[in-house]
């Protein structure tokens, strides 16, 4: 009875010792933290309308995730290769989806949301509280009450989401450094660039499904179930509009903690890619097992450590490739991060279609990049040299095409008394804005609360009573205000909820940015795959885990974590109106001057990308100096390591062993 049991364990841990079975088990990892990370970007409007916080704070609590990553980084990608790496793997998944459970929970500890409005319909007020009645007192006048305005502003239910997601980093460490290691000591390099490619097919994968989760959660109320949604005087396209946010990050949280179980059965150590076809294969499987054993024993030490540092920070080519990384993410995790943000201010569409555009438009094109960037470095042994160039070329094509958005601008919807006066004239940016005018001064409207209407001559207004209308018509989002004296030419027009529409010329150049987003991410994934080869193949083999850890941490200390930060206060400071709260303090912001907006949006990034051409040419010019494997497949076991062609100096040879440099010289006579 014992042996069928055993047979059955056996084979149930073959089934798991197969490195293309890993492959894809870590491609679903790599979706499942995409689908968080691209979630929460999307979420990133929400969370700032259902907090009622700046820009600049809700990029603080994105940039939490980097400081939650940046703890564990160094030493996860350096002492993992010496624990278990596949359960560490797993336990990261896991933690992953804990971050994802506390996030959402402010939704079940907070009340109702309650939007910024004159008109509501649980209002004890007159029904007429909102239009323009003269000679009436302030009965609309926020309350002033210090205690309660204290309350709101301090309210810390944010710091759910802040910890949540410095969980979500934790977890999220051990994922890529370890898995991309591992890959790399247990495949065939001639397959390595391949693997690459289909791992981070399944982190555009990932994205792909969090914009459409995100997209069906913004459409949805964020109390839907528990109000009545027909009573609502806004819609998905009102800046005032907040989604059931909370619905994604619990689904997030069931999918990586089911991601991690797989991760569990996997043996420690995997015999070589290639060496299972041998008639031999076994004895040479346990071979490799035993060197690689011993030769983690051998590094299992801070003192290696230190000079592992120490040889990283000396080759010139891997530092250049960090610091050209850093220009990059620079410019790129802030036109992902606000992307839908601009696309909903500067072409007037819902936060929803913004996310489901992007996701459309976006990662099918990195998809296809990445696949077909793999592959072209499989299918033609392309060298370093080589692929250092095309990353080159293909990086500066991206940046020139990516400078054409600049062109697709749409003006900014006029509002009396923010950009345009109630006469119909444009206002400058700094102009100090006049929301009375002599059509409403009769009115005592509240000149703070932001409940738009639109005009029938275009022309937005900060509210009913602002726009002089004395008498509505329905009821919620069907609500018509008629008798506005402030709605010129005639004086006695009516406005319906909401902003004005910018027309059919913004949609055809929403449509013209669309496809030139679609070029932009193909030709930065396909760049991407022969950038990354170039700088794995720069260290040495037991280089590799710590050097990748050791980028991780940079991206996110010089990148990931300021970047956001100073974007989001920069786009704060292009606000022309921010939402008040109920103790008439400042809430989140509700509209701004696009123009000001597009320059840092787009020409910011555009400054930063164009600067990392600089040393990625230097990388390129210092290729000359180094000796490259002139194929990607050379059949050596360690055919990766770049070696200088001049004398190595003695900071590139700190840690070598004399045993280390015996085999070396040994190997090169045979």
């Amino acid at each position: 009875m014992g042996e069928p049991e055993k047979s059955v364990g056996t084979h149930k841990v073959t089934c798991f010792a197969k490195i293309k079975v890993f492959l894809l088990t870590l491609t679903w990892a790599y979706m499942s933290k995409a689908l968080s990370g691209a979630y929460m970007n999307s979420m990133l409007t929400q969370i700032e309308r259902q907090f009622n916080i700046s820009m600049s704070m809700v990029s603080l609590i994105n940039v939490s995730f980097e400081i939650g990553n940046l703890l564990m980084i160094i030493f996860v990608s350096y002492f993992g290769t010496k624990l278990h790496r596949p359960i560490m793997i797993g336990v990261g998944c896991a933690i992953m989806g804990l971050g994802c459970f506390i996030t959402s929970l402010p939704h079940f500890f907070m009340g109702r949301y309650e939007y910024e409005t004159t008109i509501s319909p649980t209002s004890n007020l007159s029904s007429n509280s909102f239009l323009c009645v003269e000679n009436r007192f302030q009965t609309l006048k926020p309350t002033q009450d210090p205690a309660e305005c204290m309350k709101e502003m301090k309210s810390l239910m944010w710091i759910y989401v802040l910890v949540g997601n410095i969980i979500r980093g934790i977890g999220e460490t051990p994922i890529m450094p370890l898995g991309v290691s591992y890959i790399e000591d247990f495949a065939e390099s001639e397959n390595s660039p391949l693997y690459i490619g289909i791992l981070e097919v399944g982190r555009i994968i990932g994205p792909i499904i969090g914009f459409l989760l995100g997209s069906f959660c913004v459409s949805t109320y964020v109390d839907t179930g528990s109000v009545n949604t027909d009573d609502l005087t806004i819609t998905p396209t009102d800046t005032r509009w907040v989604g059931a946010w909370w619905i994604g990050f619990l689904v997030c949280a069931g999918v990586n903690v089911l991601i991690s179980i797989p991760f569990f059965f996997f043996p420690k150590t995997l015999p070589k890619e290639g060496l299972q076809d041998n008639g031999d294969g076994t004895e040479d499987a346990r071979e490799e097992k035993h060197r690689e054993k011993a030769q983690e024993e051998k590094r299992a030490s801070f003192q290696d450590f230190f000079l592992f540092m120490k040889s990283l920070s000396c080759n010139p080519i891997y530092m250049l490739c960090v610091l050209t990384s850093l220009l990059q993410i620079n410019g790129f995790i802030n036109i992902f991060i606000f992307k839908p943000k601009y696309l909903e201010h500067n072409y007037g569409i819902s936060t929803a279609k913004a996310i489901f555009l992007i996701g459309l438009h976006t990662s099918p094109s990195v998809c296809a990049g990445y696949l077909v960037s793999g592959f072209i470095m499989k299918k033609f042994k392309i060298t370093l040299k080589k692929a250092a160039f095309i990353a080159i070329c293909l990086l500066m094509s991206e940046c020139l095409l990516s400078i054409c958005n600049f062109m697709l601008a749409c003006d900014n919807i006029p509002i009396a008394g923010i950009t345009t006066s109630y006469e119909g004239i444009q206002l400058s940016f700094d102009m100090e804005n006049k929301f009375l005018a002599d059509c409403n001064t009769r009115c005592s409207c509240l000149t703070k609360i932001w409940d738009p209407v639109c005009g029938d001559n275009g022309l937005v207004y900060m509210s009913p009573c602002l726009a002089g209308c004395e008498k509505s018509v329905g009821t919620g989002i069907n609500m018509v205000f008629q008798n506005c004296s402030c709605i010129w030419p005639s004086g006695n027009s009516s406005a319906v909820l909401g902003l004005c529409n910018k027309g059919p010329d913004c949609a055809n150049k929403l449509q013209y940015f669309l496809i030139i987003t679609a070029f932009c991410s193909f030709l930065y994934s396909l760049a991407l795959i022969p950038g990354y080869m170039v700088f794995l193949r720069c260290m040495k083999s037991e280089e590799k885990s710590l050097g990748i850890g050791l980028q991780a941490f940079c991206m996110r200390l010089f990148a990931g974590i300021p970047a956001p930060i100073y974007f989001g206060t920069l786009i704060d400071r292009t606000c022309l109106h921010w939402g008040t709260l109920k103790c008439g303090g400042t809430g989140a912001c509700r509209t701004y001057d696009m123009s000001s907006f597009r320059r840092i949006y787009l020409g910011l990034p555009a400054a930063l990308r164009g600067s990392s051409l600089l040393p990625a040419v230097f990388i390129l010019r210092l290729m000359g100096k180094f000796q490259f494997p002139g194929k990607m497949d050379s059949s050596e076991t360690e055919p990766t390591e770049m070696k200088l062609t001049a004398s190595e100096g003695e900071c590139t040879d700190v840690h070598r062993s004399p045993k280390a440099e015996n085999d070396r010289e040994w190997k090169t006579k045979l």
